[in-house]
């Protein structure tokens, strides 16, 4: 159902439940009364319906918007925001949007959003990652607290970066090729966000 149709749907059950109220007599019996009662819940659970089939179709067609000017990804997009910021301003700047810093689960995913920083950002920039070790030193985490399944660290010694304690956020570099490295939170780096697709 579109958009209009939901809208001409709520108009019409409003208008029917507006003349329930008009056209009722001053006294009823107790079965019309209930009658009347289970009829109005009804309509307010389908109008209730109808509002959750508009909101998820406003969602949709959002995200649809941000997937034609971004890249999508499996069951995710990918959307560049102008600008550079720290780490948590860039975390804060996507959960504003509805969506989460960038975090690939597969190699494909980290390939792919490689390509569109270097295509839409620049080749030798590094982008914020949603992976942090700043609770527990060498504990990397996404947004969500879990743990980081997928890595691509550019340190060879034990796929992980070294424990400079105040280098605690990940980035994905331009210059070798979609490897990642652990940067200075406070650093101001290009942002890419990530937005579930449902």
């Amino acid at each position: 159902m579109d958009l209009k149709g939901a809208r001409v749907v709520l108009c019409l059950l409003f208008l029917i439940h507006s003349s329930f109220q008009q056209s009722a007599p001053k006294k009823k019996n107790v079965r019309k009364e209930s009658a009347k009662t289970d009829a109005i819940e009804e309509l307010q659970k389908k109008i209730k319906a109808l509002e959750d089939d508009v909101s998820q179709l406003k969602e949709h067609q959002a995200l649809q918007s941000v997937c034609l000017k971004g890249i999508k990804v499996h069951r995710k997009c990918f959307l560049a925001i102008t600008g550079k910021k720290s780490f948590h301003e860039a975390s804060e700047e996507c959960f504003l949007n509805g969506g989460t810093l960038s975090t690939p689960e597969s190699s494909e995913e980290n390939d792919q959003l490689y390509d569109y920083v270097h295509k839409s950002i620049g080749q030798d920039e590094k982008i914020w990652l949603g992976i942090n070790d700043l609770v527990t030193e060498g504990k990397w985490l996404d947004q969500r607290g879990s743990d980081v399944q997928y890595t691509n660290w550019e340190t060879m010694a034990n796929r992980k970066p070294g424990g400079d304690r105040s280098r605690n956020c990940a980035v994905l570099s331009g210059a070798p090729k979609g490897k990642w490295s652990d940067e200075n939170c406070r650093a101001e780096k290009p942002i890419v966000c990530e937005f579930n697709i449902v």
